[in-house]
């Protein structure tokens, strides 16, 4: 029996950002984030176990069974991508719920970074830096 047609992410295409934050306008948007980055990381993850179930069965009414529940996932996850998008943040992993919110520091454009889990905004980071070259929010200079 040939696989399935459909596979759930494994890497993530950032959403695109178009709004400009102040750290203190992101830190306000974090708990209406929180609750929609919470419905991601669990909508992800149940999708990720539907595609090993898929991918495991081998009965024909089973397959189409499993595949309808993970189309349904999916789109839950992308409707959830696509909130946070118009809200301005740009989701950066699905898994561990990374979310940047473009940001300015010395004039320039950066990445304010946040992970489902900590109360606030903690750190920035340069547009090309990512999450290895996060900073801590003390040093970031907002205006110049």
């Amino acid at each position: 029996m040939p696989g399935p047609s459909f596979s759930t992410p494994r890497s993530v295409k950032p959403s695109v950002s178009k709004k400009r934050f102040t750290l203190s306008e992101a830190n306000r948007t974090l708990p209406l984030v929180k609750r929609i980055v919470n419905d991601v990381v669990r909508t992800h993850e149940q999708a990720l176990q539907l595609q090993a179930k898929l991918e495991a069965v081998e009965d024909a009414r089973q397959t189409n069974a499993v595949q309808s529940e993970l189309n349904k996932a999916m789109e839950h996850l992308n409707a959830f991508v696509a909130e946070l998008t118009g809200i301005g943040c740009e989701v950066k992993d699905y898994k561990s719920g990374l979310i940047d919110f473009l940001g300015q520091h010395q004039g320039r454009d950066v990445n304010l970074c946040w992970r489902l889990g900590e109360d606030k905004i903690h750190f920035w980071h340069e547009l090309t830096a990512g999450f290895a070259g996060r900073k801590p929010i003390s040093t970031l200079v907002e205006r110049v």
